[in-house]
């Protein structure tokens, strides 16, 4: 009776899960969700990325030790997670003065002062040869093009992948290492980490996993590319629960564990039962946080607009667009720069008076390919500036440098419009701070199809980047814009945004990760003694309600 009742009280808590929907989410929800439905049980996040990066300063002036905030979606979104929960963040060690930080144990509480302390980060320092093995070679050489539609051949090296094996066993001792129970929950973030659920299992097999894949899931056909496809699914079906921005990628996922391995998939409930384990696979939308901190949003829209234009020696009533992003060739950064330059052949008027504010941070600069785009995307810039002599103001601003994220919510509220043109992603949080940071309900949001944001945002100018017109047609629909369309169209984009926030994001995994911990138990519970007919029927009665 005493497992009944124990029972009974987790089939209650499953329609709270379920009203949980109908909440507003924030940190609050989420401490409520731990504390209730996971009985208060320690979150840890292993990303390959840290939140806050400490980096020595060159030259004189200023603190001898600066902390940056990088630009990756992943930090994006799961550093308000961690604010709420209080865990531990375990990540790669790669800023210049990192080592100087930490203390015995290799970890330092964040964020910084001034702000209160909230969770502890715990850094992995890799070799020289790690680094370039893992990182650079085979999670962004081989498995990040091959994920991407982008049209950037893959390379696979054997010596690569022994590296990716060395990391990924690293972090799972360290994971180990600073679990404090048996049985925590563990959030790995992305490709870096797709054999680590499983060798995390292994050690600790009644840990909860949820793997979250930031990237797209390519085809069947496409992901056979991989000479170690089979090792790598092997390694994510470890997880509890595997999740997906898109139910495209989920389908895709299921398709290639179907192809490619002896495992039983069931498509009605989105499961993968493989070495007698389960996995559930589900699309979990990421999203930003809500409301934006709120000193993202201190300095006056009408300031913020002054502010830019004077810093790049703009006109007060200069049109200005933005784009934000890493020096990545997925992005779409040589398009966009192509479509303006259209907008500026098909609607002269405009030469002197738009100018698109590109920003992007330099990133794996030690990989060919993407020292070539940035060269490529520097020329591109340079050769449209020319073209057009007569404009006193350049059309393009160029700027390939680290932005704090203070400084990238000011051009964010000071634009009269912004430009994602990704060719592939996954979901692409641009988008959503951007529709975040205007409380003025102004701006205009021109947003690639090939965007997992595109789904939940069809208020924004849906474009093709690969069709230059369509481009140049939408930035010209965007500066006409009237004020009363911008301001219908961004405030539907807020009002989902505030509802599918992070915190939610979060929030329905964690829920989805209690309630399949609840029916770990119930095989337990429901094989009755024969005689207790009364419990089998109480049973009953409870599957009915």
């Amino acid at each position: 009776m005493k497992d009944l009742r124990a029972l009974i009280e987790d089939l209650q808590a499953d329609h709270r899960s379920r009203d949980e929907e109908r909440l507003a989410w924030s940190p609050a929800t989420l401490r409520q969700i731990l504390r209730r439905e996971l009985r208060g049980q320690e979150v840890i996040v292993v990303s390959n990325r840290e939140p806050y990066i400490h980096m020595r300063r060159e030259g004189g002036g200023g603190p001898a030790i600066q902390v940056w905030r990088p630009a990756s979606g992943v930090v994006t979104a799961l550093e308000p997670i961690m604010r709420a929960c209080s865990g531990t963040w375990i990540a790669h060690g790669s800023g210049t003065a990192d080592r100087e930080v930490v203390d015995a144990r290799d970890r330092v509480v964040v964020p910084p002062p001034p702000e209160a302390a909230a969770y502890q980060l715990r850094r992995v320092w890799l070799t020289e040869e790690e680094e370039a093995g893992y990182y650079y070679g085979f999670a962004n050489e081989g498995i990040w093009p091959l994920c991407h539609i982008a049209h950037v051949r893959p390379e696979f090296r054997r010596r690569d992948w022994e590296q990716y094996k060395t990391v990924n066993a690293k972090f799972a001792d360290t994971v180990v290492e600073e679990a404090t129970s048996q049985d925590p929950i563990v959030l790995v973030q992305d490709y870096h980490f797709a054999l680590l659920p499983q060798m995390i299992k292994e050690i600790l097999p009644a840990a909860t996993i949820i793997s979250f894949w930031h990237i797209p899931w390519p085809n069947p056909e496409a992901f056979a590319i991989c000479p170690w496809r089979e090792e790598l699914l092997d390694g994510l079906l470890g997880s509890t629960i595997i999740g997906f921005h898109t139910q495209f990628h989920v389908n895709n996922f299921v398709d290639t564990v179907d192809r490619l391995l002896e495992a039983r998939v069931d498509r009605e409930e989105f499961a993968v039962t493989y070495r007698g384990k389960p996995t559930s696979v589900r699309r979990y939308p990421i999203s930003v946080e809500w409301p934006p901190a709120a000193e993202l949003l201190a300095i006056p829209v009408e300031q913020c607009r002054t502010e830019i234009r004077q810093r790049h020696n703009l006109p007060p009533e200069h049109a200005v667009g933005i784009g934000v992003e890493r020096m990545d060739y997925t992005k779409g950064i040589e398009e966009r720069l192509r479509a303006v330059e259209r907008l500026l052949e098909v609607e002269p008027q405009w030469i002197g008076k738009f100018s698109f504010i590109q920003i992007a941070a330099p990133t794996r600069i030690h990989i060919e390919e993407y020292r070539t785009y940035e060269a490529r995307v520097r020329e591109l810039a340079t050769r449209i500036n020319q073209r057009f002599p007569e404009a006193i103001h350049p059309p393009i601003i160029l700027k390939i440098e680290h932005h704090q994220p203070d400084q990238i919510f000011e051009y964010y509220r000071g634009a009269d419009l912004c430009m994602v043109t990704s060719l592939h992603d996954g979901m692409n949080l641009v988008a959503k701070e951007f529709v975040s940071a205007r409380d003025d309900e102004r701006g205009v949001l021109i947003l690639s199809l090939f965007t997992g944001a595109a789904r939940e945002l069809p208020e924004a100018l849906i474009v093709n980047p690969y069709d230059t017109d369509q481009c140049a047609a939408a930035l010209q629909l965007a500066l006409t814009m009237t004020s009363a369309e911008q301001r219908t169209r961004m405030r539907l984009m807020r009002g989902l945004i505030q509802d599918y926030n992070v915190f939610r994001w979060a929030g329905r995994m964690l829920m989805d990760a209690a309630a399949m911990r609840r029916r770990g138990r119930l095989p337990d519970v429901i094989a009755l003694p024969t005689g207790q007919w009364q419990q089998g029927a109480a049973l009953k009665q409870i599957g009915r309600r």
